[in-house]
């Protein structure tokens, strides 16, 4: 019997999807019993597959985890110098930089959510920002000075420094992980949402080792009135600056990487690292301007553009993560549509409202709430393999992924009604 056919929803930060392309990556027809039979009669009637990355999953754990281990040793590092320095305000201050890292580090796992990504990648961006892009950013400003030295241009100067030098640095030192990552692990870096998040963090990294530096400054050059100060200036009024500098970069490529080519990725992250260079100069610039206003009106300025930064920030995250939900359930449309699953599965499992519904439906029966979990995020990583399919991502190995996916997701729902079944069958077990 044709499964019942839907027409679903074009994201709106998704490449359009034409019905050429439709046809080209045609999803294979479900060759067990039908859909909408109840779900317990679903189950595989073949072995089931092997994961067709599972060689190359190891192999991006093996080296994010070696690259987490130096980093986080550095941090380490960070973190005694940090609270054995400053004439023994050292732990204050390592305290105080941390408020704004952990509400940043909050908030991302909040717009995370949708489609988590993997907790070592996110680690690994964290650590990067505040170990690895402070090295080579100390490092990239030493030989830019040196060099500009030799053609005559005096790059010392605390303007320049600011509006130019640091802007360039910091933001090439942060940004070249999303790089990395766009290449090493496509499949964790498939839309906007996902460099958000991962330029989020980097930023966020970055911030705590910078105001390690200056709020341990300020307390040695003014004591407690200077620390205090210049805690309300970094990380009360403007905490958010470098996770939205880096972001611009993240989103970028986020755009470029559901378009196919490896090469357009790299090339996206030159306008979205323009961007974020051009925004911290922007507030390096109004800081250095406004330091010589009177206080109310130069203070007044910096809250209202670090407002208005922390609204983009927040208000990027806030539509991107919605547009997922849309891109989610146009994705598992495909799937619906090919008798995979049943429309109302798709409402279920592409909306937030549907997700709260079917865990608390699964949550009646033993072991079932953890097999709807596993539905889930099934659904969300078939809904990101049909974007790399359509796009013509991976080739074949890529259709091998999403025919393996969707094997799993009806071996795991054939598990949940089997838990559901079963409670049915004997109501008095626990």
């Amino acid at each position: 019997m044709q499964p019942a056919q839907r027409v679903y929803a074009q994201p709106r930060f998704s490449p359009t999807v034409t019905q050429e392309m439709r046809v080209r990556a045609q999803v294979q027809q479900h060759s067990g019993g039908p859909v909408n039979a109840p779900w317990a009669a679903q189950a595989a009637r073949r072995m089931p597959r092997t994961d067709p990355t599972a060689g190359a999953n190891i192999a991006r754990i093996v080296a994010a985890a070696i690259l987490g281990v130096i980093l986080a040793l550095g941090f380490l590092v960070i973190l005694l110098l940090g609270a054995f320095s400053f004439e023994g305000a050292g732990p204050l201050v390592v305290a105080l930089s941390a408020i704004p890292l952990i509400f940043i580090v909050v908030m991302v796992m909040l717009f995370d959510r949708w489609k988590p990504q993997p907790k070592l990648l996110l680690v690994v961006c964290l650590l990067w920002g505040a170990v690895a892009s402070v090295v080579m950013t100390l490092i990239a400003s030493a030989l830019g000075i040196y060099a500009l030295s030799f053609i005559g241009l005096d790059a010392s100067g605390d303007v320049f420094g600011a509006v130019v030098m640091a802007p360039v640095t910091e933001e090439i030192t942060k940004g070249v992980l999303l790089v990395v990552i766009v290449l090493a692990a496509r499949k964790y870096f498939e839309g906007p949402l996902d460099g958000w998040v991962y330029g989020s963090l980097i930023g966020a990294g970055f911030a705590f080792t910078e105001n390690i530096l200056y709020l341990g400054g300020a307390y040695v050059e003014a004591a407690q009135a200077g620390l205090w100060q210049t805690f309300i200036m970094r990380c009360l009024m403007s905490p958010l600056l470098h996770s939205a500098f880096v972001a611009c970069a993240g989103i970028a490529i986020g755009f470029a990487a559901r378009r196919g080519a490896w090469w357009l990725t790299v090339i996206m992250w030159i306008p979205g690292l323009i961007a974020g260079m051009l925004l911290h100069g922007l507030w390096n610039g109004m800081a250095t301007v406004m330091s010589a206003m009177p206080g109310i009106v130069g203070l007044a300025v910096l809250i209202g553009l670090s407002a208005l930064i922390a609204i983009g920030w927040f208000g990027t995250g806030l539509l991107f993560r919605h547009n997922e939900a849309t891109h989610t359930r146009q994705s598992l449309g495909d799937y619906a549509n090919a008798g995979w699953l049943t429309h109302p599965e798709v409402d279920m499992l592409g909306t937030w409202k549907g997700r709260r519904a079917g865990k608390r439906w699964a949550s009646q029966f033993p072991h079932a709430k953890d097999h709807m979990r596993s539905l889930i995020r099934i659904a969300a990583n078939l809904a990101a393999t049909r974007t790399r399919v359509l796009a013509g991502v991976g080739g074949e190995k890529e259709r091998a992924v999403e025919l393996y996916l969707l094997e799993q997701f009806t071996l795991e729902r054939s598990r949940m009604m089997n838990a559901v079944n079963q409670r049915a069958r004997f109501p008095g077990r626990a």
